[in-house]
């Protein structure tokens, strides 16, 4: 391993350090500057000891004013984004809950005695209704000008996989009937069960799904994830990577370019119009359609009323992160948990990685995809959110000790977000591959499954295709799957915009918490003594953008309300519609009864923010691996079902 690959992997930890050890010298130094003071003031011996100058680490001090400043001025843009993000997100689904409501006047005569509130036409051409965040240079289409013929709702279809480890049978059952419930899911839907082969019994409880659920989707299969491939780390990445290499193999060449793979979580549920949409956006935008990413806001709308005050505005407040990058005109928007590729795409990047440095599968996708289609990756949002489960230790009416069961639960998981800082480590070492192929914009790729046990990259030199005879190849069938195509240059400037978004993620909670302190504690040594650098003025703005940056957050947070409200009001509509509506969870919000979650604010930021995060970035020195246990899920109440250890 080379000494920039160990840096990188741990730039995170190096930039604790660094920040640490410049606050420390900054405010030594300022503490001998004050004690040399007060001798030069009280001593009048003219033989004492020259004082020291005042002068002196004036560079030192005037870097880690600004750094301090730039710091301050990150922590206002970031909550300042995402209130706007939330707004623009509202509003649209807003629009669409109204528009939603006149067509189903207009067309209730044919919904009556049907389960179903749409048909797939319908449901597809309601789509139209919602806009979407691209970074197409062609910019946004507008998607009400299609006719209905524009639209060939069976031509693309969603490869869904649903990775789990031991998740209870009720999570998944319901999951797969919120999907089934879908109008187009009998036409468009294909189905895997992504299992682990770690898991007792995990072939027996998906045939058994399988079974059940065999006629309402296109098709529903499963894969068993074996548990000793040498170098991966098991969790959702190693999992989706075996999935898709699986489902590769069942779609031809010719299909492959309309098959949208989909990773949703084992207690996520999607509204029909999130497949709609991104059919829709898909056939609207053929010349992105292969080389764009999708990705929905989340909302944690179930058990919400059921986990402490403190995880549910942790959760809130994730969501936030999420949603940041989800606004219109957005051309960087990394997706939080449930996310959509085609398929296309993901045979140019090689599948999902493996290793540790992937466990957060979702991010680490993106910067595939990303870093190689040079920085263009065109991103799209859903306007559909994504219905999740708060994080639950099962501490629910067991006082005290449930709510810290429960804290502990959601510290693991804020744990297992912040060990994705090894994913900067990973932009770094793109980007520099970037650069260096920069004049090099050839590019091939095969199927993913065809390199499913070769070791090598997916990517197939385009000299080895040069050199051989077109005729000849096809006859022999030599590089017959191969597609070729060429780079656009590399989009610096969204490059940046990506490193900043990443710095945000993985560096911006620890290195604010040490500045807070660093710079009070420097303005403590300073007080009385001449600002002879002239950096006073900096933590006077520093104070006044750390007190707008807590006003955001509440700005935020009333936002979210409305956010909240509209989100569940629809889930709850389509479940109805569905026949899915009774036992189904809906966390409500009203202002009034949450203000306790407002107060949790100053809490939920170092406690599942900056303390995991620096755990993290300090383990990161001896290990990159991180061994988690599934989180507890919410499901509908009902009777207990019959597990599939009880078939065997």
């Amino acid at each position: 391993m080379s000494i920039f690959a160990w840096c990188s992997r741990r730039a995170g930890g190096l930039a604790m350090l660094a920040t640490i050890a410049l606050s420390y010298w900054v405010i030594s130094n300022q503490l001998e500057n004050r004690r040399y003071t007060f001798m030069y003031e009280t001593i009048d011996n003219l033989s004492a000891p020259r004082p020291r100058d005042p002068n002196s680490g004036g560079r030192l001090l005037k870097l880690f004013s600004y750094y301090c400043l730039l710091i301050h001025f990150l922590v206002f843009i970031f909550p300042l984004r995402s209130c706007w993000a939330v707004f623009t997100i509202t509003r649209n689904l807003k629009k669409v809950a109204r528009a939603r409501a006149l067509r189903d006047i207009k067309f209730g005569h044919r919904r009556r005695g049907s389960s179903t509130s749409l048909s797939s036409s319908e449901t597809l051409t309601s789509s139209r209704d919602i806009s979407s965040t691209s970074s197409s240079e062609a910019g946004d289409l507008e998607l009400d000008g299609l006719a209905d013929g524009d639209i060939a709702p069976d031509r693309v279809i969603h490869a869904i996989v649903i990775p789990n480890y031991k998740e209870e049978n009720d999570t998944l059952r319901e999951t797969l009937e919120v999907l089934a419930s879908h109008p187009q899911a009998r036409s468009t839907y294909d189905v895997y069960l992504a299992m682990e082969q770690r898991e007792h019994n995990a072939e027996t409880k998906a045939a058994r799904f399988a079974n059940e659920f065999a006629k309402k989707f296109r098709s529903i299969d499963f894969t068993v994830h074996p548990s000793d491939i040498p170098g991966e780390l098991a969790g959702k990445g190693s999992n989706m990577a075996w999935a898709a290499r699986k489902l590769s193999e069942k779609y031809s060449l010719g299909q492959r370019k309309d098959v949208i793979v989909t990773g949703i979580d084992a207690d996520s549920h999607l509204s029909s119009n999130y497949f709609a949409n991104v059919t829709t956006m898909h056939v609207a935008y053929p010349d992105v359609a292969t080389t764009t990413l999708y990705s929905a806001p989340i909302i944690f709308d179930r058990n919400a009323h059921n986990v402490p005050a403190i995880v549910r505005v942790a959760d809130v407040l994730w969501s936030a992160a999420g949603m940041s990058g989800l606004y219109q005109g957005s051309s960087v928007a990394p997706p939080t948990s449930v996310y959509s590729v085609p398929l296309e795409l993901v045979d140019r990047v090689g599948g999902w990685d493996c290793d540790s440095e992937a466990i957060g599968e979702d991010l680490h996708m993106y910067l595939k995809c990303f870093f190689a289609l040079n920085g263009n990756l065109t991103v799209r949002t859903v306007l559909s959110p994504v219905s999740q489960t708060n994080v639950t230790g099962g501490g629910r009416g067991k006082g005290i000790p449930g709510i810290i069961t429960d804290v502990r639960a959601r510290y693991k998981q804020a744990l297992r977000h912040m060990w994705g800082a090894l994913d900067t480590g990973y932009a770094l070492r793109k980007v520099v591959e970037v650069w260096r192929e920069r004049k090099h914009t050839s590019r091939a790729f095969r199927p993913l499954h065809t390199s499913m046990n070769d070791d090598t990259d997916s990517y197939v030199p385009q000299s080895q295709i040069d050199g051989v005879d077109a005729e000849a190849t096809l006859e022999s069938g030599i590089f017959s799957d191969v597609v070729s195509d060429t780079l656009k240059e590399p989009d610096w400037e969204r490059i940046a915009i990506l490193f900043h978004r990443l710095f945000e993620a993985h560096f911006l909670p620890v290195q604010m918490t040490i500045l807070v302190i660093a710079s009070t504690l420097y303005m403590w040594a300073a007080d009385g003594t001449e600002d002879v650098h002239g950096v006073g003025w900096i933590y006077s703005v520093c104070n006044v953008l750390r007190t707008l940056g807590f006003m955001e957050v509440a700005l935020y947070l009333f936002l979210y309300e409305g956010f909240h409200k509209i989100c569940v009001e629809s889930r709850e509509k389509e479940m109805g519609d569905a026949g899915l509506l009774k036992g189904m969870h809906f966390s409500r919000r009203e202002v009034k009864t949450n203000f306790i979650d407002y107060v949790m604010v100053p809490l939920v930021a170092p406690i599942f923010g900056s303390i995991p995060c620096a755990q993290a970035q300090i383990c990161h020195f001896w290990t990159l691996d991180l061994v988690y246990t599934v989180s507890k899920k919410v499901t509908r109440r009902r009777a207990k079902s019959v597990t599939a250890d009880a078939l065997v």
